[in-house]
């Protein structure tokens, strides 16, 4: 089933309107005034009864919300339009603001051994309004949750599906979030395995917003990464260090850095040996931020490192120069935190 776009429905539903008509439609969206199209004002009369009958409002609908039992994390279960389901989460961040992580595929074939959702294969890639959309779901969430702090400032692409694999979709919804909201390119983290055709197209394509990029590592030993990230290749760690090192060139200061993420996986990637190629690996590129993950448990047969595995790999790239943090896990409890998500139909 093709998904229709909302401009593709507007164009056959109004192809006599002038331009600006389209643009008075979008930010429409992005207007916390409005909760419908009756009540866009700004349209005409005529059009808005012939989209309130045509377009969605919104083109996700809920099925489940949960809430953490720290009550600092939401995770919500929404279906699109043909049936298919996908998950997105609401995190509170440390500026008293929310964090937002949004997927950009039903499902995944990257198939990364830590991950629920590479468990599901690829269905499908989602449109740029099925992602807007998810940004736009919480919007209205937390404008019926008075109690709770209203602004999104920080939006990350580290939920269901490949980014990258999704390039065009994902390049429209970041553009189309930027220009109708107060968050800023450096706000919105877009996470990648490292699809290297797309990351080298970036580089030199003048549409693509320059958001943060954190490429999911989780090995400097070619051998282990294969291990972890079964789409990897002989050849990906040169050919990424090569990559890297002109996008810190072209894009790179002080707050445009580029992030390697590394989930912690007890016997898996955790040795010193692993940090050592690590810390030969970054320091070889340039001024690269590492972020280790504690592992979320999957039922993938893995453990995460243990507290001291993870103190002691962190104390080592610490102690040799890199630049490393420790994401904090949120939402576990709700299966919300990082290579959790998974949805199906039913």
């Amino acid at each position: 089933m093709a998904i229709q776009t909302r401009k593709e429905r507007f164009d056959t539903l109004a192809p006599d309107e002038p331009a600006y008509r389209w643009k008075q439609f979008t930010a429409a969206l992005f207007d916390p005034a409005y909760s419908c199209w009756s009540d866009v004002a700004v349209l005409p009369k005529i059009l808005r009864e012939k989209i309130q009958t045509t377009i969605p409002w919104l083109c996700v609908t809920e099925s489940i919300v949960q809430q953490s039992a720290k009550q600092d994390t939401f995770k919500a279960l929404l279906e699109v339009e043909d049936g298919n389901k996908i998950e997105t989460v609401l995190m509170q961040n440390p500026r008293g603001a929310w964090t937002i992580c949004v997927s950009s595929q039903v499902g995944c074939a990257m198939r990364c051994v830590f991950c629920a959702t590479g468990k599901m294969g690829l269905i499908r890639n989602l449109t740029s309004d099925e992602i807007i959309d998810q940004y736009r779901f919480w919007m209205a969430f937390l404008k019926k949750h008075p109690e709770l702090p209203t602004r999104i400032s920080n939006i990350v692409f580290m939920g269901m599906g490949e980014p990258m694999a999704n390039y065009s979709c994902v390049r429209d919804a970041i553009q189309t979030i930027i220009t109708h909201t107060s968050i800023g390119e450096t706000r919105i983290t877009v996470s990648t395995v490292g699809v290297l055709p797309r990351l080298e197209k970036l580089l030199n394509d003048p549409n693509w917003p320059h958001v943060r990029l954190a490429i999911s590592l989780h090995s400097a030993d070619p051998e282990t990464r294969k291990r972890i990230v079964p789409t990897s290749y002989d050849d990906f760690l040169p050919a990424l260090s090569d990559w890297a090192k002109r996008y810190l060139k072209k894009f790179g200061n002080r707050r445009h850095h580029l992030t390697f993420e590394y989930v912690m996986l007890r016997g898996v990637n955790d040795s010193l040996q692993h940090a050592k190629a690590l810390v030969d690996f970054v320091s070889q590129i340039g001024h690269i931020r590492v972020n280790l993950i504690p592992y979320n448990f999957t039922d993938g047969g893995l453990q995460c490192s243990t507290s001291k595995g993870l103190e002691d790999f962190f104390a080592y790239l610490d102690t040799h120069g890199l630049t490393v943090t420790k994401r904090r896990t949120m939402g576990e409890d709700i299966a919300a935190a990082c290579g959790q998500l998974y949805a199906t139909k039913k």
